[in-house]
This record gives C-alpha cells, sequence and structure tokens, in this order.
C-alpha cells in the first residue's frame, strides 16, 4: 500500500492514539513506539498501527521498529529532555527528513530549534494563543457581525516591495470593514495588534465584509 508519507510516534500514549487515528485516516503509515507494554498492547488494538516496544531514545530500538523507513519522527514522551534526543538521534543518525517535539516548558523553544529540530510544538503556548484569539474575537464581534454571510476570510502574501512590509499594522489605512486577524510568520502564528509590524513574507489572514476585500489587498500588496 502507498502511503503519504510514514510517520513515527515515539513516547507518549494519549497524544499518541489520537494522532495515530487521525494519521491513519488520512492514508499515512504509523508507527508507535512506547517503553510501556501495556500501553502497547492498548496501541496495538487501533487498526493499522505498527507498534514496537521499547525506549525510544535508544538506537537499537529506532532500528527494530524500522526507523529508516521514517519521513517525519515526533517525540512525544512527557520530558522534554527526552524527546531533544529522539529528534537529535532521528535527524543526525537515521537521516529523518522532519522531526516534531513536543515541548511542556515555552522557554526551551528557541534552543529546540537551533538543535535543528524542525517543528517545536508547546502546550502552554498553544493555550495562551487560543485565549489571545479568544480575546481578539470578542474585540472584533462588535464590528463585524460573525453571522453575515457576507463575510469572506482571505489570505495575503506580502512581497518585499509591497507596501505594507516593514509598516506597523495602524499605519496602514485598511478599510473599516477589514480585520487582520492573523499573520503566519514562518511556523509562527500572531494575533496582530495596532503597533505590531509587517514583514516581508508574511500570510496574512484578512476577515472583510462583502467588496472590500480587493481594496484591503491593494493597499497591503500595491496589486
Amino acid at each position: 500500500m502507498k502511503y503519504k508519507a510514514e510517520v513515527f510516534l515515539i513516547g507518549g500514549f494519549n497524544k499518541t492514539k489520537f494522532l495515530a487515528n487521525s494519521l491513519i485516516k488520512k492514508g499515512y503509515g504509523v508507527t508507535a513506539v512506547n517503553d510501556d507494554e501495556e500501553k502497547c498492547l492498548s496501541l496495538a488494538s487501533i487498526d493499522k498501527l505498527r507498534v514496537f516496544s521499547g525506549d525510544g531514545s535508544k538506537p537499537y530500538v529506532l532500528e527494530e521498529a524500522n526507523i529508516y523507513n521514517a519521513d517525519i519522527a515526533i517525540a512525544l514522551s512527557d520530558r522534554d529532555d527526552d524527546n531533544l534526543v529522539i529528534c537529535e538521534l532521528c535527524k543526525k543518525k537515521y537521516n529523518v527528513k522532519k522531526t516534531v517535539a513536543i515541548i511542556s516548558d515555552p522557554k526551551k523553544t528557541d534552543f529546540f530549534y537551533r538543535m535543528g529540530v524542525n517543528s517545536v510544538v508547546c502546550a502552554v503556548s498553544m493555550i495562551a494563543s487560543v485565549i489571545e484569539q479568544q480575546a481578539f474575537l470578542n474585540e472584533i464581534s462588535t464590528l463585524i457581525s460573525v453571522g453575515d454571510a457576507n463575510i469572506q476570510i482571505s489570505q495575503v502574501s506580502i512581497s518585499r516591495d509591497a507596501p505594507a512590509a516593514d509598516k506597523k499594522l495602524k499605519e496602514i489605512n485598511l478599510p473599516k470593514q477589514v480585520v487582520v486577524g492573523c499573520i503566519r510568520r514562518g511556523e509562527t502564528s500572531i494575533v496582530p495588534r495596532g503597533d505590531t509590524q509587517i514583514q516581508a513574507g508574511d500570510v496574512l489572514i484578512l476577515i472583510c465584509s462583502d467588496g472590500h476585500e480587493l481594496a484591503a489587498v491593494k493597499k497591503l500588496t500595491g496589486t
């Protein structure tokens, strides 16, 4: 069977179960590695999930699980340091194309990236982001009726020569019917404020009432 990609889920249990079910349904080949035999037995009940028992920070365990076939390795243990070791091992010894680490301490995010981990996911930061986004939605709810059938959501990429590049959001005279709901900058999502500076390469998510999208795009990109 041809899979979209081979994904290894190393450590963890509840997060592993959720990801395994989701990824398998989407057509990925999934292998789980866990050092708890009882958890392995539970994971083995998931249809099409390959399960290996052992410490995923040990090379011989990963080799037994055929880590050489992995396109993506996701470290899901409860210990940040273990997840860094797993990602380092997968990336540098087994040449896994993409590594992802789950961490509990947001202060370690930059360090993990410097060590070569491709993606770092922090539950604390995610929760904070959700809270900020909810606060932002509450702010704009008085400006735009979210039940309005004419509301449009679109994304705009900012080039180096775009009028909006290097300007603060409050310096751009966008129509009142347009709100910048989010800025995607690399692998980071930013909830913007008036003093947020727009950079070349940013992708802006716009919330517009019908008929004002083109005017907003022209203000931002010049086209």
